[in-house]
């Protein structure tokens, strides 16, 4: 499957943020770099990635549009589920726009 490179406006766009909260936001992960090899996500790494909060990403969680699966009492969330959640976002955006 072949990634497009998103442009950051239209990630903000559909994040309902803007561009300078958004880069923000990237730059104050502290340090923290996310690891490309794993395919389950805490909640909080997943919500880093996206550039927003770990209580809005528990609420894309609860609502489904972020799916989610529990091992053990872990909350984990499919690597692939971020860039797809962006994706459908995305859709919806553009979708929205032509309408």
């Amino acid at each position: 499957m072949s990634e497009m490179p998103l442009e950051l406006s239209r990630v903000a766009h559909a994040l309902g943020t803007t561009e300078h909260v958004l880069l923000r936001l990237i730059a104050d992960q502290d340090g923290l770099e996310a690891d490309p090899t794993l395919v389950a996500l805490t909640v909080e790494e997943a919500a880093r990635r996206l550039g927003i909060g770990r209580t809005k990403m528990y609420e894309f969680v609860v609502s489904g549009e972020i799916p989610s699966v529990k091992i053990g009492s872990l909350r984990r969330i499919p690597a692939d589920a971020v860039g797809a959640f962006l994706a459908k976002r995305l859709s919806a955006a553009d979708l929205a726009t032509a309408a």
